[in-house]
């Protein structure tokens, strides 16, 4: 069960990534505590276990296990579809990251980079955004796949937004690359829905 419990949490980190990136796009601005939560996970490179990731606990990821449990469950009404496209389509960039050991390697020493930073500005600081949205865009944004993001132009257009938007699509690139480390693989979504729904319902209870 620990390891279904795993892959639940990561998968839930994916979708909060999704669900954070989807508020910036419509409304330029995301839930800071998510959003901090989330940058971080990109920073821990080494963890003891998944849950250490996200700083110990399952708090700051609710609305994300909430929307993997709603797409389990397959619950139209309360299923967000762009966020959906968002969590799908990191999945799929995230197999093709893992072919790329040349692109691993480049994004290792970026992460290492904006750690140093983190220790002057602070997580959410518009620098380390910054930094962070410009190591997706030189790296995972040259994939075959490139994510379209929909919203508000008004908010799209500022390179502040824009920065949060990337860092948190690394984000959700670093809860895929935890996921199948875990053993996550997509025909769990389908052939192990009821033991992860499970999963993810026990992590939303506790």
């Amino acid at each position: 069960m620990s390891g279904l419990r795993d892959q639940a949490i990561a998968l839930g980190a994916i979708f909060e990534a999704a669900l954070q990136v989807d508020k910036l796009a419509r409304s330029g601005s995301a839930a800071e505590g998510p959003a901090a939560c989330l940058a971080h996970s990109i920073l821990i490179t080494s963890p003891d276990d998944v849950l250490s990731v996200y700083g110990g606990s399952t708090h700051q990821i609710r609305s994300g296990l909430q929307a993997l449990e709603a797409m389990l469950e397959r619950d139209t009404a309360a299923l967000q579809r762009d966020a959906l496209r968002y969590v799908m389509n990191l999945l799929t960039l995230e197999r093709q990251l893992a072919k790329r050991s040349d692109m691993l390697q480049v994004l290792g020493q970026r992460i290492a980079q904006t750690a140093q930073q983190v220790e002057h500005f602070g997580i959410l600081h518009d620098n380390v955004m910054a930094s962070l949205g410009a190591t997706y865009q030189d790296t995972l944004s040259t994939l075959r796949l490139r994510i379209q993001v929909q919203g508000d132009m008004r908010h799209l257009q500022q390179p502040d937004v824009a920065n949060r938007i990337r860092a948190l699509l690394l984000a959700g690139i670093r809860g895929a690359t935890l996921w199948r480390q875990v053993g996550g693989h997509r025909w769990q979504l389908l052939f192990q829905r009821k033991k992860l729904l499970d999963a993810t319902k026990a992590l939303l209870r506790g």
